[in-house]
Formats: structure tokens, sequence, C-alpha cells
């Protein structure tokens, strides 16, 4: 009976084991019965009778024959259990050495400790001794082939024969066994061989076989097994630094499985991967169209909106795990894979909860999802990484060492964040090989280099820091969209808009409140230790880096695309009126407000709104700005050794010396103009003399605020509040000194920084840029238009349009004019000009329709009206509606 139910458990029909031996154990009391019931349990996604039946087994090992104790250690294995499933193994094979079963899980275990050679050597034996395990030949040929790829000469050659008659005799067992196998184990395998197939080939640089071999598996395969294919390939594309290759592959693909999930979900991970997340954000939602009870579309959706969307993000959470749960309830998916599902969708949750800052019930949720799969690692990672927010540091470093003990890899790295750097110099260089190990990424891991780049410095061996930081920043900007000549363009048009003119033909614009307080300067230059010193304040409310002034600037975007004017930000500033600044600054104020509703002041102390400084004093003259100041040198090396995590948008610049160089330059001539523009008002901090000298810094600070002294505030590493920038290691720290000077140990390489920093700056003149003399001539016209005043409305689009001939709504509004007045086919012209600039403009089109049918031109109204709708310019599925109004866009 035993032997039948282990037949069973190698072909994965898991159902009929957990039947047979449950109903076995309940005649016999065969303690052999209890780990094959457990084994069943977890693979069914029943993780509480798992565990319970687990205590059951591990009571009755002393009972237990050899082989029994075998499949126990299967079960060790599964709940990452290493030391207990390494000893009941190597207990089976000195007993019984030529086990295959045994070998291959003791093969299993030391692969998942991290000891690849030895995984390697155990599954060459068990294959010897049974070359029948498909299930070994798997991760042996894994293993080769990562071999292969390190090998050189006679070596590669032998290893590259090794793999190539490993992986026909793989086929060949695969194939003689597949008729008893569970239709889910054939399809799995099948994928798993083939993906072998694919690697093989990508590591000899035949992709154009690969990608032939493929296209043929389409008329054999059913839809979701050859789009797992395509997939793999794109995967092996990426890893080897194709990824527009990768990219072309997923779209061709879905050209013939459109929405195709699997499809989808890689070619989302490609987008994000290159900080596109507004792309993947479409994808989802067009993929989700067609599927919309798709578990894994709804969770990714919500990964994509976070950071960027909390309610939409929420939202998606919510869906995924309404659907999980019917899932759960259903019969359509394997139990394991409902269960998986079931655990995505609330690991979504608790994201969004987290990044809300709901910690108390983000934590619970981590820990619900731990409580039904302890070793779940994306639950300890988030759960890890808002304890180090909280500035809960002992209770991170449990959380990672937990994970360490299941991953290596993402434990290792997780401690290195939290400055618990591994002693043994063994691990780092384990953790090196790991990062040249191929990805999604590419070739090389960049956030594990950045780990170990910090790890290197800590150890005080600084030509091996710069060196793996220097390889992780070049990777980077392979995926890198970022142009410095546009940053320098465009901070050259902020200065040329936001002139002493702009605001001696605007006064008494903007909200004389003071409640906001902007803490600001070149990233990694201290603003996080200055905004922690006032924030303990208790009349202050430190609120981190907030995106609230980028977003009144994406809001002036979206209007001005939705007008159709040409114009963009910061050129469009001219055209707000008095009561419109007035809106955004009240808007503005309410989200400060809602942090915290009786603070005398809410700091925001997002960096680069150096850059903003001038939108910032429009929106609230008397706005408190302290811009820090740092060592331009520790400014540089600091942004070079940290990961971001965001290549693309405003910290592109870090990953290159001579762009840190450059920025460092426009930041300094951007606040000489902020200094002699706002004389007087914008407070200077010196982070060197902060560390020197925290009281008289901190004093000097709050004198500025018009706040009396408080002596906690210069205790920065106890104040209760969570950090979520780069610097959440350093703030739970007492302030130190040891940053000061950091960059003496990489003087040698600073050439290019020095470089970028002194070259002559030289932007594209602002000669082009319009200066309306007073804002509002589009709403004058609409409201004259809506009072029935056609020559009001006209006069004042006129007024527009001398100054920007291209500016959509006002041509059609002169139309509009021009049609009402008679004046059919200039009024018409008139129309057709703004509407093919803003062919999205439905209502346009339909006034455009009229218009001609009142003309008597019927021929070119029924052309419109059989004209497809034309979506936003941002594309059919952008999230982001149109704005009803300035107020709202901005």
């Amino acid at each position: 009976m035993i032997t039948k139910l282990r037949q069973l458990a190698e072909q994965r029909k898991w159902s009929e084991v957990k039947a047979q031996a449950e109903t076995a154990y309940g005649i016999r009391r065969e303690p052999a019965c209890l780990p094959l019931i457990c084994l069943a349990n977890i693979h069914l996604g029943l993780q509480q009778v798992a565990r319970e039946t687990g205590q059951l087994a591990e009571a009755a090992l002393d009972q237990m024959d050899t082989a029994a104790r075998v499949d126990m250690a299967a079960v060790y294995l599964l709940a990452h259990q290493f030391s207990k499933a390494s000893a009941l193994l190597e207990a089976a094979v000195e007993e019984s050495p030529t086990c295959g079963l045994a070998l291959a899980r003791l093969a299993q275990c030391r692969q998942m400790q991290g000891d690849a050679l030895s995984a390697l050597a155990l599954y060459r034996s068990a294959l010897t001794a049974e070359p029948r395990r498909v299930q070994a030949w798997i991760p042996y040929l894994r293993l080769v082939m990562a071999e292969l790829g390190k090998a050189r000469g006679a070596e590669h050659t032998d290893k590259l024969g090794t793999v190539v008659s490993g992986l026909r005799k793989a086929y060949e067992q695969f194939e003689a066994q597949q008729a008893d196998l569970s239709a889910d184990i054939a399809a799995q395998w099948q994928n798993q061989l083939h993906g072998l197939q694919l690697q093989l080939w990508a590591q000899q640089g035949e992709f154009t076989r690969a990608e032939s071999w493929v296209e043929e598996q389409a008329a054999q395969l059913g839809a979701d097994p050859w789009c797992e294919l395509v997939a793999g390939l794109a995967s092996l594309q990426a890893r080897w630094g194709q990824h527009d290759a990768a990219e072309e592959c997923l779209r061709k693909a879905l050209q013939s499985h459109p929405g195709n999930p699997i499809l989808t979900l890689h070619l989302v991970d490609l987008a994000r991967l290159q900080g596109r997340d507004q792309q993947a954000v479409a994808l989802l939602l067009r993929a989700i169209d067609k599927q919309q009870d798709n578990v894994a579309l709804w969770t990714r959706l919500s990964a994509a909106f976070l950071h960027r969307d909390a309610g939409r993000a929420r939202k998606a959470a919510e869906k995924a795990i309404v659907l999980a749960k019917d899932q759960q309830a259903g019969s359509e998916l394997p139990a394991q894979q409902a269960f998986q599902q079931h655990l995505q969708a609330k690991l979504a949750l608790a994201n969004v909860e987290s990044d809300e800052q709901n910690f108390e019930q983000a934590e619970k949720l981590y820990k619900e999802i731990l409580g039904e799969q302890p070793q779940y690692v994306p639950a300890l990672q988030g759960l890890g990484h808002q304890e180090l927010q909280r500035g809960r540091i002992d209770e991170a470093v449990a959380l990672f060492e937990q994970l360490r003990a299941i991953d290596p890899v993402a434990g290792y790295t997780a401690l290195i964040n939290a400055r618990k750097i591994p002693d043994d110099p063994k691990v780092l260089e384990k953790l090196e090989l790991t990062a040249h190990t191929p990805s999604m990424e590419g070739e090389v891991r960049t956030g594990i280099l950045f780990q170990l780049a910090a790890a290197r410095e800590k150890r005080k061996e600084y030509e091996r820091a710069f060196a793996l930081a220097r390889e992780a920043n070049e990777a980077s900007k392979k995926r890198l969209d970022y142009d410095p000549k546009a940053h320098r363009d465009r901070c050259a048009r902020i200065r040329a808009r936001f002139s002493k003119a702009l605001f001696e033909h605007r006064q008494g614009f903007g909200s004389d409140a003071t409640l906001p307080v902007y803490v600001l300067g070149m990233p990694r230059s201290g603003t996080t230790l200055v905004e922690q010193i006032i924030a303990g304040h208790s009349q202050v409310f430190g609120a981190g880096e907030l995106g609230i002034v980028p977003q009144v600037i994406a809001g002036l975007q979206r209007w001005e695309r939705h007008t159709g004017s040409g114009r963009n930000y910061p050129d469009c500033v001219d055209d707000l009126s008095r009561e419109v600044v007035k809106g955004i600054a009240d808007h503005v104020l309410g989200e400060l407000r809602s942090f915290d509703a009786d603070a005398a002041y809410v700091v925001d102390k997002l960096p680069h709104n150096f850059e903003n400084i001038g939108l910032i004093k429009f929106l609230f003259p008397n706005a408190k700005i302290i811009s820090v100041r740092r060592d331009p040198r520790d400014i540089a090396m600091s942004n070079y050794f940290t990961d971001y995590q965001a290549k693309h948008g405003g910290m592109g610049f870090a990953y290159d010396l001579t762009w840190i160089g450059e920025q460092l330059a426009d930041h300094n001539l951007m606040m000489h103009h902020w200094h002699q523009l706002f004389p007087g008002e914008i407070l200077e901090i010196s982070y060197e003399d902060v560390v020197e000298d925290p009281e008289g810094m901190a004093r000097k600070m709050l004198d500025y605020l018009a706040l009396p002294w408080e002596p906690q505030v210069l205790n920065t590493a106890e104040l209760d509040r969570p950090v979520k920038t780069a610097s959440v290691w350093q703030v739970r720290q007492p302030i130190y000194k040891t940053s000061k000077a950091k960059w003496m140990n990489y003087q040698q390489w600073l050439a290019p920084l020095i470089g970028g920093t002194n070259a002559k700056i030289r932007p594209a003149p602002a000669s082009d840029m319009v200066s309306l003399p007073v804002p509002g001539y589009l709403h004058a016209g609409v409201a004259a238009l809506k009072d029935g005043n056609l020559d009001e409305a006209e006069l004042n689009c006129k007024k527009l349009l001398h100054h920007l001939p291209e500016h959509a709504s006002a041509n059609f509004l002169v139309g509009l004019v021009y049609v009402q007045k008679g004046y059919l086919d200039e009024g018409i012209a008139l129309m057709e000009k703004a509407y093919h600039a803003c062919p999205w403009k439905r209502e346009w089109r339909q006034d455009l329709i009229r218009a001609c049918e009142l003309a008597g031109q019927q021929e070119k109204a029924d052309l419109l009206k059989k004209e497809p709708s034309t979506p936003d310019r941002r594309g059919a599925a952008d999230p982001m509606a149109e704005p009803a109004n300035l107020a709202s866009a901005a």
C-alpha cells in the first residue's frame, strides 16, 4: 500500500494520495502514511491541516522506517527546515547509498542552503542510481547550465556535452512516463524541459533558432503552454540584455492571444523594470478587460498603482482578495495555486496599508499571511521593511534573519540594508556570484551590487566598494531614460518663467498661509536630518517626501493637454488667474492639514523641490523654505552608492558621476536665482554645521520659524514617525559625524564628477517663451460665450491667439463664434484646425458635425460621424481621466 502511495506522490496525484493514505492510516495507524498525508495537504493548499499532520508525523519519527523518513524530509524541505531535512536524508543515504529519492532530496536541500557544488554531485549520484527521475534531471541540468555559463575552453565543451546528452535523456524519461502523470504535472515538466532547451540555445547565442522553434511549437501546444514558452524565451532574451527583443517577442504573441495574462504579466515586468509604470498600468487594464476574474492581474495592478495612486492600489487589492476567495471556494484552479493567489492578494492589500502608513493594519495582514505560510518570503520582506521604516531596527533584523534562513540572498541583502554586515567574507563572495547571475534585469542584478558596495565600504574595502558601485550604475544606465541636456534646458526655462517680472505683474496671487515648510536641497544633502530636527518640535509635523508640488505640475500639464494650448510647464504659469492660483493653493493646504490639523507647520522635505521654489512662492508667498547644503563631493558619492530603484525621472542623474556633477552645478545656479528673486526669504543650512553644532543649528532653524526652543528636537533617533527615504537607517541613529568627508576614500575616481561640475553651462535659450500680459483669456472667452456675448468671447480668444496662434481651444471657440455669427466656412475651418490638433475631443467633433450640417456640408459631416473615436494621446487604457477644469487638474 505504501509503495502505491509513493508512486501516486511521484506522479503528483495529491488528492488520491490524501484519500488513500488517510484511509490506510485510519485502518492500520501506519506511521509511514503520515508524511504522505502531510505532503498531500500542503500541495492541496490545506496549510493548517498540514501543520497538524506534520506534528503527528514528527512525533512518530522513531516508529518510521528509512523510506518514511525520506518522505518526512520532503515535509521539512517544504517548511524550509533544512537542518532537520538534512539530518534525516544524510542518515538515509548512509544506510542506502543508491537510494535515488534520498540523494535527490538531499541535493535539493543543499541547493536551497546555497551549496550548489554539493547539490550538483548529489543530483549526479541520484541520476546514476535512478535515471528515470525527471524531477531530478531538471534541477541537475539547471545547475550544470549555470556552471556552463562560467566555463571556458575544454571545460565548457565537456559541460555542454553533459547538458545536451542530459537533456536528451530527460526528454526520453519524460515521454516514457507521461501517460502515468497527471495533466498538470505533465504540462509542468514539459514546460520546464522546454525552458531548459531554450536556455541552452540562449547560452550558445542561438536566439534565432530558439525563436523559430517557439513559433513551430504554436501548432503543437495549447494556448497557455505556448504562451508560457514565449514568456520563457522573452525572459532569456532579457537576461542576455536583449530587452527590446523580449518586448517585441511578447507583443507579437499578444497579437495572437490578446489579453493573455501570462504574456501580459511578463510584458508588465519589462515595462516596470524600465520605469514605464504608466505603460504597465495600461497593459494590465487591457488584460483585465478581457479576464476580469484573474487574481494575478489585479494584484499586479495594485503593485503598479502603489506609491502613485493609493486609492486605485487599494481597490485593485480588494478586488483580488474577493476573487481569490471565490477561487478557493470553487474548483477551477488547483488548490495550491488558489492558496498562493489568496496569499498574493492579501499581501497586495498589506502593502497598500503599509504605504498609506496604516501600520497596525498592515502588520496584522502580514502576520496573518505568515500564520498561514510562515516561510512566505514577500510577507517577511514587507513586514521587515515596515519595521525598519518605523524605526524598530531590532524587530526588522529578526525578520531579516528569518528571511535569510529561507532565502539567503534576499535575507543578506536586507540585513546589509539594515547595516548588519556579514562577518564572513565568503558570504559576500557568494552574493557577488549571485549578483552576476543573469535575471530579467540583464546580466547583473544591480540591487545586490549596490548592497555589496555598501557592505564593502563598511568593511573599509574602498576600491572594491567603488568597483561594485560603478558596475551597478553602469548596468542601470543601459535602461535609463534620462537626458542631462534636457534637464539643464528645463531648469533654464524655470528660471526664465519665474522671473522678477512675473511676480511684479502677478502681485497678490496665492495664499497667505504659513502652514507649509519646504526642506529641500540636493538628494543626500542632509534634508532628512534637518526635517527630523524641526519635526521634533511640538508644533511641527514632518510629513516626509511629499509629491504634492510635482502633482500640481502634472495637473497643469494635463490641463494644457486638455485645452490644446501647445504649452508645457513652466511656460503655462503666466496663464493662471488669481482665482485658479488660490484654488490650487487651498487644495495643497487641505492635503497638508490632513496630516495634522493642529500643527503650526507641516514639513515637505522632497529634495528636488529646489527646482520648484518659484512655483511654491507663487502659491505661498509666505512659505518657509530651508535649503540644505553639503560638501558636493560627499553628496556625489552618497548618490552614486544609493540604489534608488527608480531608473527614470528625477533621480536619473545619480547613475553617472558626470551627470551628478552637472546636477550639482544646475542646483547651484538654480539656488542663486532663487536667492536673488527672494532675498532673505530662504534659510541656508550646512549639513556639516548641523553635525558639528546640532543645538546651534537647531536654534537657528526654530528662530527662522519663529518657534520657541524645545530641547527634544535634538533627539532625532527617538522621533516616532516613519521614514521612507534612502536615509531610513541613518535617521534612526543619534546625530553622527562619520558621513563627513567620506569622499576622500574615493578621490582617485572623482575626475568625471569634477569635470561635470566645472563644465560651462550652455542651456538652450528660452527666447521662444511667450509671456502673456494678463492671465485668463481663455476662461474669459468661455464665460462670455456662455453668456451669449459673442463679441467679448471673440475678443478674448483673439487676444490669446495673438500670443499663441496654435492654441487649439482658442481657435475652436473663435470658430464657434464665427458659426454663430453666420461665417460658416471661416468658422468650420478654425474648428477643423483645432479638432485635428486634439482629435480626442469628442465634444468638438460633435460641434463640428453640427456646423458642417448647418453649412450644407453633409459629406464632410458623414465622414466625421464614421471616424472612430480617438483616445487621448496618453493611450486608450490611461486611467487618468481628463480634468473638468484647471483647479481639478492642478
